[in-house]
């Protein structure tokens, strides 16, 4: 029993009774959990609201003779 006690012997200085690590740590979880889900949400929103196609915007450029090839 006695090896028991010496190593369940806290090592690290004074504890507080009642220290906020524990309820503290939760919150900052569910406030990360809370704003993961609604980042999610809004990202999901957004692209439902994508077109399916985009138009190709070498369409709407027309030929000119600017752009035609010298003619030799």
């Amino acid at each position: 029993m006695l090896a028991f006690d010496l190593l369940a012997e806290n090592n690290f200085g004074d504890t507080r009774s009642g220290g906020l690590a524990g309820p503290m740590g939760l919150f900052i979880i569910v406030l990360l959990a809370i704003v993961t889900v609604l980042l999610i949400r809004n990202m999901t929103m957004r692209i439902k609201r994508l077109p399916a196609e985009f138009p190709d915007p070498d369409a709407d450029k027309k030929p000119t003779d600017e752009d035609a090839p010298p003619s030799s």
